[in-house]
């Protein structure tokens, strides 16, 4: 009995040490502030005496403890700022594939590569007149990439070098003439492979001349491009993207910000080598990639590619003189939630793989502050919905829709 009381009496003890430690670390919390907090452990001889009433960590539950991923969450983030081989489908997409292989032996595992990197961004649709551009229209779609027919080896090349790609391309729909401006997901490793494809929503200014425009149904995050399923980071980690000015609607943002993104791929065109942005396009782009940033509570590649000689003389060739566009331009960087500029910017006439390791966790600590899905959402004032119906999906007649692009099939045909 008076032994069972001794023990006892310990064990009170302890916990009242551990009390009087937990307020003291409380109060010099409080007082501090987090940025000078300092974790002061407690006495070491409570440790042997709860732990006869207290099961080791082993014996507790797993699943309990989805918050502390087992697996490294350090990764090599990449944007690929590079010029295409202009107007050759086949040239950059084998350029693309050494890239590729190159992030791979620097350690890279997702790679994000420009707006429509291939077969280039069609800067001429800014420099002539309509009717003098139909035979590069023309010439342009034929280059353009059909994503089940054309991306073989750079899917191959994503699982060998289990490197994930975020691809800007030059879409064309199958059997068709029809353009997008889009980016296709491409996971690495031994399962990796295509997870879907994000067309730019509404093409700017002239791009509307030579591209469609995209629907609500690839708004989407994909998982599985970061790490792989056996290592358990497959389905933890969410990576989006957006080209361009689509950065400047805010409800698609939102939309992604809702899917909970934690990795954004922006693709961009050397928007500082046209005339009347030389002053002010990389500004733009900084600032919209570092508003995602702090916004979407994530991390972002920004890649761009840059004009060269090769474009230059294709325009002059193949279409005239122009005076427009110029040689160089381009911002690409990788950004951390809190708009640190982690690798970058990279700007001008050069080839290079803007890289930055960063660590996946810093996440958690950016959305205790800003959750912009969660406690910093109040989505009973500012309830967000948008519309994911796949409008250009293949085989979908055009009758089954509505003008207004709201409802389809059935739905639509009872309204």
């Amino acid at each position: 009995m008076t032994s069972r009381f001794l023990i006892s009496h310990i064990i009170l003890r302890a916990a009242l040490v551990l009390s009087r430690t937990t307020q003291e670390q409380t109060l010099a919390y409080n007082s501090l502030g987090p940025s000078s907090f300092t974790y002061r452990r407690p006495p070491l001889i409570t440790i042997t005496i709860i732990s006869q009433t207290i099961p080791p960590i082993r014996h507790l539950n797993p699943s309990k403890m989805a918050s502390q991923p087992s697996f490294s969450t350090k990764i090599k983030l990449a944007a690929a700022h590079s010029a295409p081989v202009y107007m050759s489908k086949s040239a950059t997409l084998a350029k693309a594939i050494n890239l590729i292989h190159a992030a791979a032996r620097d350690g890279v595992s997702m790679l994000v590569f420009p707006e429509t990197y291939v077969p280039g961004y069609p800067y001429f649709i800014e420099c002539y007149p309509p009717l003098k551009q139909v035979a590069a229209l023309a010439k342009y779609a034929e280059e353009s990439v059909v994503v089940d027919e054309d991306l073989d080896g750079v899917v191959e090349a994503c699982r060998t070098t289990g490197v994930s790609v975020v691809l800007g391309v030059s879409e064309r729909m199958k059997g068709g003439y029809t353009c997008f401006n889009s980016q296709v997901f491409v996971a690495g490793g031994r399962g990796g492979g295509i997870k879907g494809t994000h067309r730019k929503l509404q093409p700017t200014y002239v791009e509307r001349i030579i591209w469609a425009q995209g629907d609500g149904s690839t708004l989407k995050t994909w998982k599985g491009m970061l790490g792989s399923e056996a290592d358990g980071r497959e389905k933890s980690w969410n990576v989006g993207g957006l080209a361009c000015w689509e950065h400047t609607m805010l409800l698609a943002r939102q939309a992604l910000i809702t899917q909970q993104e934690h990795v954004h791929a922006a693709a961009w065109p050397a928007l500082s080598t046209m005339a009347g942005f030389e002053e002010s396009a990389d500004s733009q782009i900084e600032a919209l990639m570092k508003c995602h940033a702090l916004t979407a509570q994530c991390f972002v590649v920004a890649a761009s590619n840059y004009v060269d000689e090769t474009c230059l003389e294709w325009m002059k060739e193949n279409i005239g003189e122009q005076g427009f566009v110029k040689r160089g331009g381009g911002w690409s960087a990788v950004i951390h939630p809190f708009c640190n500029v982690l690798a970058g910017p990279v700007t001008g006439e050069k080839e290079e793989l803007v890289t930055a390791e960063v660590d996946l966790k810093d996440l958690g600590m950016v959305k205790i502050w800003v959750d912009a899905d969660g406690h910093y959402s109040r989505p009973e004032i500012l309830p967000f919905v948008w519309d994911k119906e796949a409008y250009w999906e293949a085989g979908k007649k055009k009758h089954e829709l509505r003008v207004s692009g709201v409802k389809g099939g059935e739905e639509a045909e009872k309204a």
